[in-house]
This record gives structure tokens, C-alpha cells and sequence, in this order.
């Protein structure tokens, strides 16, 4: 499976003294501890466990579990014996074990430049301490659900933490979510409490998060669901004095004086140069973050839990439209996030670490909060946009804190490339050392400029292939290891056995494409969908008994490299021929004049399906006739003659969510001129509806 030598052509190789410090030096090195994760598992991650604190050990083996439904239940387990908090392993260890507690476990950066903060690891163990001491005097408990609905500050990181500290189950909820959302979460986990704040912006947009978590909480009432209590954190309102509680009691909060709130480094982050929000208050069940805080305990004994105790819950989209509660537990996706952070961004302890994405998200639990944090990393935590209120605002937070590891979407890099390399290069971005990718498959054109432009063909790319099931990375290369080839997630991480299948099972050798799917489990692996462990079994492991199956399409090349062609439902059958969306995507971008590409499937009375492509051009192209011949010869030309797009729509934008996604499944309306679009709840822009119809109407659709 992994080939003997890394090959010697067509591929980018790390710089020299990247090398030198690796905890992965060569591609040598990562072979010798692949085998070794595969033949002794035992070994390799009781050797990465033993950095850890454990009030009890593992007994038995390391995993235990079945992946074929033919057999029995579906079960992973991990550490059976072992008890732990994470809480404890990020935060106590790094500050009494390691002496880090006057390290900055966080830099906030607000939306707005200026908007600013510092914690140190002493500083947020403190503040998880107390808040770990409101909840419990809220009555929650271990294994009791708590739904986070926060925007992006350190105060979210305090709520994920002090939930994990008393073994509660935390359920974080997207800030760009709707109410409707946000119910629906809230009811299928059973939430017993609300975290949320005031408000917050993006960009120029006011975002009133209290107004929509009350819209939610009238929402689970109608529908015979309770939630007893929410608290909110002032966030853009300045906090002078705090609506104090005493813990435990009944009443409405008092306001009054809180001097804890003075010495609060969090305080004067934000300039108050904006409307703030107006904040409903409904003091039967409302209580103000700061006043029970500000009263609570810096000392909290943390709830010591089994291994295969619930951790969190994170809703992901599913085929039949109800999002799946995917379940992750305690030490195995510690180990696994804690080692993929540290290996695959070869984290060295001088980085500045920074990952862009929303720790709503399964990106920010796993490389926001819990990787960098059990490493005892120095992050970035971001509230803004990419391009507010310049184009520049990343490499000039790159610059500001000497960033050297990170980590951002190909829709952002997508995005920012239609500015071209200017606003780029008007930074220095002297600090990067390595750039990762994450969320969806790279385009080569999009990968070299990142590469080139902004890491200045100095910098590695992890172009990281997981999804919120696995935990982490499953497949990526290795920063000073792996030689890259752009668009490729290059190998398996250790412990994941990949394979390709057809569509009968079979297993594919050599050069291949087909069905992506793994035959064993790794450590952070997902247990169950919360509540329905059916539905785990149906959705992962019923198509081809024995194998977790990732929903994704794959292509292996001669020298072993893996590429992800997108998921399988974005595959169409043309002709009888399989084409990957993701690939004719690919191809379109690679036209100067594109900046961003989304293909659907269209009905077609003899083929089958034909290719519907959308077009979002650069700044300044004009759409005519002569740029559509082009595309279609671009397409033809890279893919084959079966690939040729049959429409190509002018669009100058593309539906998408709050996180950034592509609404597939809007296209696919407008290309069939279906109005009924169903549940647009979490596009960010309605706008771009009406003008994609407009547009298709013009067209020779």
C-alpha cells in the first residue's frame, strides 16, 4: 500500500532545514512507524499515551472492535479501564507539569482590527475552573448534554473545557446557524442548559445570537421541551457592573458592582464604536455569565471518566435531510487529535499556531481547542472575516503574531486568489513555516498559488483529508516527510488502513479510482450516532460489510498517492461513465478567468445525467460566448470528451452556508428550474437565489 520510495519525479519536496527539527524527518521515517502502527498498534499508541495523565490504567488490548454488520453490533473501544479528563491533560498538565502556565495558550484577534485579547494557560484553566463551578451549581452533571451556541472567543473554548471538566457532553451549534437549527440540536441531545452571548459581528453584519437562542428555546417549548436555564455572556455590551447571582439561588440577578470584573483581561477587548445589541431578558430562566463567574471558585475538581465515556456531540449533515449527532469519547480521540496535531503540523514548541476555521465546526474542536491545546501550543483564535475589512487581513495577522503553522480552507484561498497576489505580498509572512488545507479536495491551481504566492515556495502544504466521523486527519502527508503532489492527500496517517472498492467490494490494487473506505479503526474514530447507533451502522457500515465506508470518491495513482475525486453522491454518471464533479470543477478553475466553479447533474433524455456547470468569473472578466467555447475546450482537453460541460452558467456568486460550503443541492434546483428550494436556513446570502435564475433564464438553458 505505501510504496518502498517516495518518488523522484513530479512531486515538491520540504526545504532542508524544515528537516532538521522534524519529528518526521523523511519519507523513510514515516514508512518505519506507519508499519509499526499497523503490525503493533499497542506499542505505538501506548508510547504516545504514556505522555498523558491516566488516575487509572488500560487493561487488555488497545482496541477492540467489529466493522462487519454481517457479525454482530458495530462497536470501536478504545483503552478499555483507563479513566482521564481532557481537561485535565490540556490544561492542568501544561500548567503544574510542564511549567507552562505563563505561556499564551491564546491570541484573540476580533472582527474588528484592534478587537484584541490575551490568555495565558495559568489564566484559562482559572476561567474554565469557575465556570466549571456555575454549571455544577446549575445541577448540571456528568453526562448531562450542554448546547454551546457562541461566537468566536475564548469564552467558547472556557465553555467547551468546563463542560469536559465536570464529564458533561458538550453539543456546540455553529453561530451562523438559524433558530430552527439550533432547536433541532438541542432537542435531539436533550440539552439541559444553553451557553450563548449577546451578539457578535461579521464584518459589518450584526449577528444577535441572544434573540435567536430565545427564538430557539420558544421553539423546543412549543414542541414539549423544556430548557431550564441559559446562560449569556456580554460580549459586545460593556460590562461596568454584573447582574449577580449567588450560586444556587432562585432569583433574578441583582446588578451591582463586581470588582472580580475589573481585573478581567477579557474586559476592554472589544471598542464599543457600534450599536450593540438589545438583550432580551427573561429572568426565569436568563443568568449573566460575568455575575456567576465572577463569584465562582478558581478551584474544581476535575470528574475522572472511563475511556469510552461520551466526550461531545457535533451535528453533520445526512442524506435524508435530519443531521446526524456524530459521538466522539474521551482517550482515544485525545490521543489521536493530540498526535495528528503534533505530527502532521509538525508542531515545534516557538510555533504560532493558527487555524481559521469556527470552532463550531469539527476543524476547530479538533485543531482549535483539543490538538494544540495537549501540546501546549500558542494559537490564533479569529473572530473575522478573511477579507474585512481589507483582503490583506490575514498575512497581516500572520505578520502581527509571528504565525508559523496554518491552516485554512480552499474557499478562503479560492476566494482571496480573485484579489491576486498583491494584497498578499504587501505582507511579509517571513514567520510561515507550513500551510495546511482543510474541508473539501484542493484544486491544483488553487494549491500552487497558496504554495507559491503565499508561502513563496518555501512552505509545505498539508492538504488534509478527514471528515467529522474520523476525529482527524486520516490522510495527509507529513510536512518534512512526504514529498507533495498538488491536489493530493498524498498517504495514510498512522493507524489508517485505506482501500479502494468498487461497486461490487472488491478491493482495488495499482492505480485505481472507486470507493474510499478503511479496514480498522484508529483511536478517534467516531462511536455512534447519538441516539440511533442503526443509523451508524446503515449510514458507515452497511453498503460493504467490514469496511467504514466515507461517503467519498478516490483515486490512487502508479506511485500510491491518494486523491479524493469528492463525495460519491457528487458523482455522475454520464454515458455510463463515473465523473467526479470535483474533477471538472478542477478543470474550469484552471481558466484564468475562473475564480470559483460548482458542477451538479442534470436529467439528460440519452445520457443519463449531463454536466450543468456554474461559473463565478475574476474581477474584470466579462461573460460572452467566445469565454464559454473556451471552458468547454478547457474541460475537454483536461478530462476527455465524455467530460464536456453540456450548460455553463454565468454566476456571480454561488450558494453557500455561513461556514462557507457550496449548497449543492440548491444547484441542482436551479439547473432543473425547480423553485421549491426546501430548507435555505443557513445560506448566507438569499440574494444570490434569485439572480443565479435570473441569469439561467438568459442562458440557452
Amino acid at each position: 500500500m505505501i510504496p518502498d520510495k517516495a518518488p523522484r519525479e513530479d512531486v515538491l519536496y520540504a526545504a532542508g532545514d524544515l528537516k532538521k527539527e522534524a519529528h518526521v524527518p523523511s519519507f523513510e521515517k514515516y514508512k518505519e512507524l506507519y508499519i509499526k502502527s499497523i503490525d503493533n498498534p499497542d506499542e505505538f499508541w501506548g508510547d504516545i499515551a504514556k505522555d498523558f495523565y491516566w488516575k487509572t490504567k488500560h487493561t487488555g488490548q488497545f482496541l477492540d472492535y467489529n466493522f462487519d454488520v454481517t457479525k454482530g453490533e458495530i462497536f470501536v473501544k478504545c483503552m478499555e479501564g483507563a479513566t482521564t479528563n481532557i481537561c485535565y491533560n490540556v490544561l492542568d498538565r501544561n500548567v503544574h507539569e510542564k511549567k507552562l502556565g505563563d505561556k499564551v495558550a491564546f491570541y484573540w484577534e476580533g472582527n474588528e482590527p484592534g478587537d484584541e485579547s490575551t490568555v495565558t494557560y495559568r489564566e484559562l484553566l482559572q476561567q474554565v475552573c469557575r465556570l466549571a463551578n456555575v454549571l455544577k451549581s446549575q445541577g448540571v452533571k456528568k453526562g448531562d448534554r450542554v448546547s454551546i451556541y457562541m461566537p468566536m472567543v475564548v469564552e467558547l473554548v472556557v465553555a467547551m473545557l468546563a463542560c469536559v471538566r465536570i464529564g458533561a457532553v458538550h453539543s456546540i451549534v455553529f453561530a451562523g446557524f438559524s433558530a430552527e437549527s439550533l432547536c433541532e440540536r438541542i432537542l435531539d441531545s436533550q440539552c439541559c442548559l444553553l451557553i450563548t452571548a449577546d451578539g457578535f459581528y461579521r464584518g459589518d453584519k450584526l449577528i444577535n445570537l441572544k434573540v435567536i437562542a430565545d427564538e430557539a428555546l420558544h421553539k423546543c417549548r412549543d414542541k414539549g421541551y423544556l430548557v431550564q436555564r441559559c446562560i449569556m455572556l456580554r460580549h459586545l455590551s460593556k460590562v461596568e457592573e454584573a447582574e449577580v447571582t449567588p450560586l444556587g439561588s432562585q432569583s433574578p440577578p441583582a446588578k451591582r458592582p463586581c470588582p472580580d470584573l475589573q481585573q478581567d483581561p477579557q474586559r476592554d477587548r472589544v471598542k464599543k464604536t457600534r450599536p450593540v445589541p438589545q438583550v432580551p431578558w427573561n429572568p426565569k430562566v436568563d443568568l449573566c455569565w460575568h455575575g456567576l463567574v465572577c463569584v465562582a471558585s478558581e478551584e474544581c475538581e476535575p470528574e475522572w471518566c472511563d475511556s469510552e465515556d461520551p466526550l461531545f456531540i457535533l451535528y453533520t449533515s445526512g442524506s435524508t435531510g435530519k443531521p446526524k449527532g456524530v459521538l466522539h469519547t474521551v482517550s482515544g480521540y485525545m490521543l489521536y487529535v493530540a498526535t495528528t496535531f503534533k505530527l502532521v503540523f509538525d508542531y515545534q514548541p516557538s510555533d504560532v499556531y493558527w487555524c481559521t476555521a469556527d470552532i463550531g465546526w469539527i476543524t476547530g474542536h479538533s485543531y482549535i481547542t483539543y490538538g494544540p491545546l495537549a501540546n501546549g501550543a500558542t494559537s490564533v483564535l479569529f473572530e473575522g472575516l478573511p477579507t474585512y475589512p481589507d483582503v490583506s487581513r490575514m498575512w497581516e495577522i500572520v505578520d502581527k503574531y509571528s504565525v508559523t503553522k496554518f491552516y485554512t480552507a480552499p474557499t478562503a484561498i479560492r476566494l482571496l486568489m480573485k484579489y491576486g497576489s498583491e494584497p498578499v505580498t504587501r505582507c511579509k509572512r517571513t514567520s510561515l513555516k507550513v500551510l495546511g488545507t482543510v474541508g473539501e479536495p484542493i484544486n491544483p491551481e488553487a494549491w500552487q498559488w497558496y504554495y507559491t504566492v503565499v508561502g513563496e515556495k518555501r512552505c509545505p502544504v498539508v492538504d488534509t483529508f478527514w471528515q467529522t466521523e474520523t476525529g482527524g486527519h486520516v490522510l495527509t502527508p507529513l510536512p518534512a516527510a512526504t514529498p507533495m503532489k498538488p491536489g493530493s492527500a498524498t498517504f495514510p496517517f498512522f493507524g489508517v488502513v485505506p482501500a479502494i472498492l468498487n461497486e461490487s467490494g472488491e478491493e482495488l490494487e495499482g492505480p485505481s479510482e472507486g470507493y474510499l473506505v478503511f479496514k480498522q479503526p484508529w483511536p478517534g474514530v467516531m462511536r455512534t450516532v447519538y441516539g440511533n447507533h442503526q443509523r451508524f451502522e446503515t449510514t458507515y457500515f452497511k453498503k460493504f460489510p467490514g469496511y467504514y465506508v466515507t461517503g467519498d470518491g478516490c483515486r490512487r495513482d502508479k506511485d500510491g498517492y491518494y486523491w479524493i475525486t469528492g463525495r460519491i453522491d457528487d458523482m455522475l454518471n454520464v454515458s455510463g461513465h463515473l465523473l467526479s464533479t470535483a474533477e471538472v470543477e478542477s478543470a474550469l478553475v484552471e481558466h484564468e478567468a475562473v475564480a470559483e466553479a460548482a458542477v451538479v447533474g442534470r436529467p439528460h433524455p440519452v445520457k443519463g445525467e449531463s454536466l450543468y456547470c456554474f461559473v463565478s468569473l475574476r474581477d474584470g472578466v466579462t461573460y460572452n460566448r467566445s469565454l464559454e467555447a473556451q471552458l468547454r475546450k478547457q474541460v475537454r482537453e483536461k478530462i476527455g470528451a465524455i467530460a464536456t460541460p453540456d450548460y455553463i452558467q454565468n454566476a456571480p456568486g454561488l450558494p453557500k452556508t455561513r461556514s462557507g460550503k457550496i449548497m449543492r443541492r440548491v444547484l441542482r434546483k436551479i439547473a432543473n428550474n425547480e423553485r421549491d428550494l426546501g430548507d435555505v436556513s443557513t445560506l448566507a446570502d438569499p440574494s444570490v437565489i434569485e439572480q443565479l435564475f435570473e441569469n439561467r433564464s438568459c442562458s440557452d438553458v
